[in-house]
């Protein structure tokens, strides 16, 4: 279902969610990598993303993060947020989510995933709720049950959290 309004299957399946797992590049961020002379890394996150997921935690929901890619800034924006679940430099994703799922005590069938590129696919397949950002490369779109209207770092996270903690009636 390739679409920016949210499909009655998404949305049923949207109230079941107890955890929603995002990737950082490319979803949390709009996918660039921006280096200083230094070799620092510098990453721009949007506030309205950040203030979903504040959100979607009150409302019940455990969010976590898995990502290929780790540093400074990633641990910095996690932690303001409150993330507990942060599982950076990821080369198995799906092993991590097995981990987090295992963590909280949850089964795949209440889990939500967001996702932008191939190493996000099959974490997204396991899950009852395999969401892309609207950017995302054109299989994962064609796998997703949901794609978002917002490219990752512009709002798409936000766009889910308000489905989701509209679909609990939050």
């Amino acid at each position: 279902m390739s679409c920016s309004t949210h499909s009655p299957p998404a949305t049923r399946l949207a109230a079941q969610i107890r955890l929603l797992v995002l990737d950082v590049d490319g979803v949390l961020t709009d996918g660039r990598l921006i280096y200083g002379a230094d070799g620092s890394e510098a990453k721009a996150f949007n506030v309205r993303d950040g203030l979903g997921i504040k959100l979607a935690m009150r409302a019940g929901i455990e969010v976590a993060v898995i990502s290929g890619r780790g540093g400074p800034a990633v641990d910095r924006r996690m932690a303001e947020l409150g993330i507990r679940h942060v599982y950076l430099e990821q080369a198995d994703k799906p092993a991590a989510l097995a981990s987090i799922t295992a963590d909280i005590g949850a089964g795949l069938d209440v889990v939500a995933c967001v996702g932008d590129d191939l190493p996000d696919l099959v974490m997204m397949e396991r899950c009852a709720l395999g969401i892309a950002v609207a950017d995302a490369h054109q299989t994962v779109r064609d796998a997703a049950d949901w794609v978002t209207g917002h490219p990752g770092g512009h709002g798409a996270v936000r766009e889910v959290c308000d489905l989701l903690i509209a679909a609990r009636g939050n």
